[in-house]
C-alpha cells in the first residue's frame, strides 16, 4: 500500500466505460505519471470491474487538486473521456478527516 500520509484529500473518479482502446491505456498511463511526478499526487489506485471503473487519486492540498484539474494535457483526456471512453463520470473531492491502518 503507498503511503499517503500526507495526504488531505481524496479523488474519487467513478465512470460508466462505453469502450476503452490502445489510446486510452496510454493516456490514462501518462496521466497518472504526470500527475505523480509534476503535480503533487501522493499515490494513485484505479480499479475496472465490467463497465464500471473507480480511481482514487490522493493529495495533499486544494491547490494541487486545481492545478491538475486545469494542465491542458489532463483537458484534453478529459474531452477524449467525454467523447469517446466513457458514457458518463462522477467526481468527488474528499477531504481526510482520520486515518488510520493496521500493520503500522
Amino acid at each position: 500500500m503507498s503511503d499517503v500520509s500526507d495526504a488531505r484529500y481524496v479523488v474519487v473518479f467513478r465512470a460508466t466505460v462505453a469502450a476503452f482502446d490502445d489510446e486510452y491505456s496510454r493516456t490514462a498511463a501518462a496521466l497518472r505519471e504526470r500527475a505523480l511526478r509534476d503535480f503533487g499526487c501522493l499515490a494513485f489506485h484505479a480499479l475496472t470491474e465490467g463497465d464500471q471503473e473507480i480511481a482514487l487519486s490522493y493529495w495533499p492540498s486544494l491547490e494541487a487538486i486545481r492545478t491538475w484539474q486545469q494542465d491542458a494535457t489532463h483537458l484534453q483526456a478529459q474531452e477524449l473521456g467525454r467523447t469517446r471512453w466513457y458514457s458518463g463520470y462522477h467526481v468527488e473531492v474528499v477531504e481526510i478527516l482520520r486515518a488510520y491502518q493496521h500493520p503500522r
